[in-house]
Order: C-alpha cells, then sequence, then structure tokens
C-alpha cells in the first residue's frame, strides 16, 4: 500500500503547507505544475493504452467498452452531477466567505467556520477520490506492485489539498483518512480477489484506464474537456465480460 500511503501524505503534506502560507501560491505556478502533470497523465496513459494492445484476447473489447461506457455515463450525467455538487459547495463556501467580513453577520452567524471547513473538506474528497488515477491506481498496486499511477495522482493532491487548505484552513487535514480508506478499499479487494483476476482482464482494464487518464491529461492541458468522468462505467465492461465468460463458459 506504499502508493496510498505516499498519496495520503501528500494530502497532509500539501494541508499543513498550505495553512501556514494561506495567501496560496501564485497562478502562474499552480498552471505550470498542472500543465506538467497533464502531460505525465498522456504518457503514463499511453503508455498503459499502447503496451497491453498486444496482450488483448478481444482487441475490439476496449472499444465496446469506451463507447458504452460513455453512453451510460452521459444518461447518468456522472460529470455533470459531480461538478454541480462541486460548484455547490465552492459557491456556499464562498458566500459564506464574503458574509464573513462582515462584522455584524459573524456576530450573528457564528457557526460559519465549521460549515465552511464541512464543504471544503466534502469538495476537496470527492475531487481526491473520483477519477481514474485514484480508482484504478490501488489496482494495479495490489496486483502488479506498480505505484506509478498512485504517485502521479499523489503529486496532483499535494497541490490540490495546499490551495484547499490555503482557503479552508488545517481542518482540511481530515480529507487524508478519507482518501486512504477509499484507496485502501480499492486495493484490498484487488489483492484478496486477486486470482479472480486474470491477466487478460487486467490488459484490458489498463487499455481502457490509459485511455481514461489520455483523456483527463487532455484536460489538465486545457486542450479539450471529454467529461473524463461520464466515460468512467467503461471501466466496468470488461469485468463483466469476463464474469459473463466465466458463468456460460464461452
Amino acid at each position: 500500500m506504499i502508493g496510498t500511503i505516499v498519496n495520503t501524505g501528500t494530502i497532509i503534506l500539501g494541508a499543513i503547507l498550505g495553512s501556514l502560507l494561506h495567501r496560496g501560491i501564485k497562478d502562474k505556478y499552480k498552471e505550470a505544475v498542472y500543465t506538467a502533470l497533464g502531460l505525465a497523465c498522456l504518457g503514463i496513459g499511453l503508455n498503459a493504452t499502447i503496451s497491453n494492445m498486444p496482450k488483448s484476447e478481444y482487441p475490439v473489447l476496449f472499444v465496446v467498452a469506451i463507447a458504452l461506457g460513455a453512453v451510460i455515463g452521459t444518461a447518468l450525467d456522472i460529470d455533470g452531477r459531480f461538478h454541480r455538487l462541486v460548484n455547490k459547495f465552492q459557491k456556499r463556501g464562498s458566500q459564506e466567505v464574503q458574509a464573513s467580513s462582515d462584522g455584524e453577520s459573524q456576530v450573528q452567524t457564528p457557526s460559519r467556520p465549521s460549515s465552511r471547513l464541512a464543504d471544503g473538506l466534502a469538495t476537496a474528497c470527492l475531487l481526491y477520490c473520483i477519477g481514474p488515477l485514484s480508482m484504478l491506481g490501488p489496482v494495479i498496486s495490489a496486483l502488479k506492485g506498480d505505484h506509478t499511477l498512485l504517485f502521479t495522482n499523489a503529486t496532483l493532491d499535494l497541490v490540490s489539498s495546499f490551495i484547499f487548505a490555503s482557503t479552508y484552513g488545517i481542518g482540511m487535514i481530515l480529507a487524508a483518512p478519507v482518501l486512504f480508506c477509499w484507496q485502501g478499499l480499492f486495493w484490498l479487494v484487488a489483492k484478496i480477489s486477486s486470482t479472480a483476476i486474470s491477466d487478460a482482464l487486467m490488459s484490458e482494464l489498463l487499455i481502457v484506464g490509459g485511455l481514461l487518464i489520455v483523456s483527463s491529461g487532455l484536460s489538465l492541458l486545457k486542450i479539450t474537456d471529454k467529461k473524463t468522468l461520464n466515460m468512467l462505467p467503461a471501466l466496468l465492461v470488461p469485468v463483466l465480460w469476463f464474469l459473463l465468460k466465466w458463468l456460460f463458459k464461452f
């Protein structure tokens, strides 16, 4: 679980630094880091997809998975629901920040700081936990001992936690155990069911997951936003295919 431990540690470190240097970091440095991470995501995603394509027993499965996953995700509006939820918390937090600048409002609503922290934590936990790096990373770590995806995610979360803590304070460190439990659950399930996850299934998941990571990289680089969250159901398609294959012995 070294990858998850590192990822959790970066959130703690970012929260501490962000709360100490509460004025935040300049946008140009933040953009530079996200650009670098976007390029890293492209490289990691392309490598995962291309290197596993020759191992695929069903060369068309990843195409079906991406297409079907995108349709299901779009129908469920996963990306839209996620961003509306995040925006809701961010909007509420910004409104309370503005209200707290009014001395009279501060007297009338002494509970606002805890409310702001709750909003910040909810937003941060969503951003840390939902995504191909955070969900596929623990599985790859458990089955192959490869922590690359989690280390990449850790770098992203370091920057994000710094920014969150500079706004909401040291309380944002509470998001770290949430991420640890989330990724730990994926890691534990993969470890327990490792015999049920064949090399063939792992190859298909890496092909599909690699494409999702490429999509995330494109979004980080602000080249195009392909609503990667809508394609997350694509990761279930290979699992269901191999389950049906095992049940009906074909």
